[in-house]
């Protein structure tokens, strides 16, 4: 059984790699760069204050929270811990492969990129009330994204995406639990007439 999900997995990251353009290259080293995103993160953080007003004094810390444990966990725990090669560092894959992005880091599983993705992504559609329908979406449809370049990139297997998105999406529920919680005990809503 794990022969065929390994061998299901190479397929799936061979399928996607094999895919490669130079146009779908730039697009996915794109997705995949994180310093591009910085000044998206700063317009979500101000459209945030803007719309929760005081309660982004505990929305900001709780989703900043859910992304560092995100990054953290991965990157410091699942990588050493379980030293499973990236593709590109695999040597019976890396010399059939697509790398127009470099390999990165030795060890891949999991993927902090889409840990880190889903756990912002996660966490403020659960935060952000249902008129707000499109923005989830295309939170979501970033965080998948960003997931699939690391595929494409073959900087991951895509059990390494599923199990970063995985714990990202996990951890997000965690800390809106405790966002919830503290909102209703600090901001408690006015009392209707």
């Amino acid at each position: 059984m794990i022969d065929h999900l390994q061998a299901l997995d190479r397929w799936l990251l061979v399928s996607a790699n094999n895919a490669a353009t130079p146009g779908l290259d730039r697009l996915m080293i794109f997705f995949s760069d994180r310093l591009v995103w910085f000044p998206a993160y700063f317009v979500i953080v101000v459209a945030l204050c803007y719309y929760v007003g005081r309660r982004a004094t505990l929305l900001l810390p709780l989703l900043g929270l859910s992304v560092a444990l995100a990054d953290s966990i991965s990157s410091r725990f699942f990588k050493p811990y379980f030293a499973r090669l990236r593709p590109c560092h695999d040597p019976d894959l890396s010399a059939t492969l697509n790398l127009a992005n470099g390999c990165g880091g030795q060890f891949g599983f999991i993927s902090s990129h889409a840990a880190n993705a889903f756990a912002l992504a996660v966490f403020l559609c659960l935060a952000l009330p249902p008129r707000f329908r499109a923005a989830k979406a295309l939170l979501l449809a970033w965080a998948a994204l960003v997931s699939f370049s690391r595929i494409y990139l073959a900087a991951h297997y895509p059990s390494d995406v599923l199990a970063g998105a995985t714990l990202g999406s996990l951890l997000a529920w965690g800390c809106h639990r405790l966002y919830r919680k503290g909102t209703q005990r600090w901001y408690p809503a006015p009392p209707t007439a």
